[in-house]
């Protein structure tokens, strides 16, 4: 029977806070953009694509951002 290996995380665990600290600021630049078109286009002029995109990129950055905000705060989830 072989041993079994530890699990380990793919990304080491000192860059953590760079992560996210980039990830959360990237996201809310997206998200503000998002906010932005939302509020200067004419609702006519609105593309569905174009927000659906721009909020599915913000909701990705935003969520590993805070994934990575918990790991480098100790809360491993």
């Amino acid at each position: 029977a072989q041993s079994a290996k530890p699990i380990t995380s793919p990304v080491p665990p000192s860059l953590y806070p760079t992560l996210a600290f980039f990830l959360l600021v990237f996201g809310l630049i997206v998200t503000a953009s998002f906010f932005i078109y939302a509020a200067t286009s004419a609702k006519k002029n609105r593309s569905l694509a174009k927000e659906l995109v721009t909020g599915g990129v913000a909701s990705v950055f935003l969520g590993f951002g805070s994934l990575f905000l918990l790991l480098a705060s100790g809360v491993y989830v």
